[in-house]
């Protein structure tokens, strides 16, 4: 794990560059280091906000205080899900060797050892392997959370937004984050009824059609109506209302590449 010496370095560098002081280098760290030193980097998927990857923790989270009260153990959320971790990150749709390629180095080695035991069990084996964790005391830290998300998480789920919605990274930067919101949260997928509308705002991706895209998010909602899910759909609304507004000036310091 990053010692603390490390992680002060990291601090002192991130104010000086004046961004948020976490100690943690991930894509927010690193696009400002690069725009400081003149670096262009053409090796990116997205170009999102700052202000909308905060959000997509929000959403995920509520906040660092929540965490750290609620959700430094394990988690089982129903249905196929399997035991999950950090920020949404579910153990039982990763291999063992991703694993401990996401979590080595952040975690103690006997917390990497008992998660990834869990990885790859769903649904009932995924909900025993959940209380397997608790159990055992396993909890991960809002910084290791936060690292894994930002450096493993969210650059997977950039590529799947930009293969799944060409012409995404033409939109301003709220927009991206949000389209990028909705795929962590429902995953890639296009098809049946139950994905109509995250097929249709393909169609306006191409078209930049901020409006019609934020019109089929506020639509998807009709999937959680009296489902007892008021934070997902208060979360299409928020995204709605933020692609509706984006627009496409922005401070280079508001910029995050993924």
């Amino acid at each position: 794990m990053a010692s603390a010496a490390l992680r002060a370095r990291v601090r002192k560098i991130q104010r000086h560059l004046g961004i948020t002081a976490d100690g943690i280098i991930g894509p927010v760290t690193l696009t400002k280091i690069e725009e400081s030193l003149g670096i262009e980097q053409d090796d990116y998927s997205l170009q999102t906000s700052h202000k909308g990857l905060k959000e997509i923790i929000k959403f995920e989270v509520s906040s660092q205080a929540y965490y750290k009260r609620a959700l430094t153990q394990s988690v089982y959320p129903g249905g196929r899900s399997g035991a999950t971790i950090g920020i949404g990150y579910d153990l039982g749709y990763a291999s063992k060797r991703k694993v401990e390629a996401d979590w080595q180095g952040l975690v103690s080695a006997k917390t990497l050892k008992h998660i990834i035991r869990a990885a790859g069990k769903k649904g009932k084996a995924g909900k025993a392997e959940s209380t397997r964790l608790k159990r055992c005391g396993i909890r991960i830290s809002y910084k290791a959370a936060v690292e894994v998300f930002y450096n493993k998480t969210l650059p997977k789920y950039a590529k799947q937004t930009r293969r799944i919605y060409p012409g995404v990274e033409k939109l301003p930067a709220d927009a991206q984050a949000m389209l990028l919101s909705l795929v962590y949260n429902r995953g890639g997928s296009l098809s049946g009824s139950r994905r109509r509308e995250m097929k249709a705002i393909k169609r306006l991706v191409k078209k930049q059609d901020l409006s019609g895209i934020a019109k089929q998010f506020v639509a998807m909602k009709r999937l959680w109506v009296n489902k007892g899910l008021p934070g997902l759909l208060k979360r299409r609304d928020k995204e709605a209302l933020l692609i509706k507004k984006a627009k496409h000036r922005y401070a280079k310091k508001d910029i995050v590449l993924l």
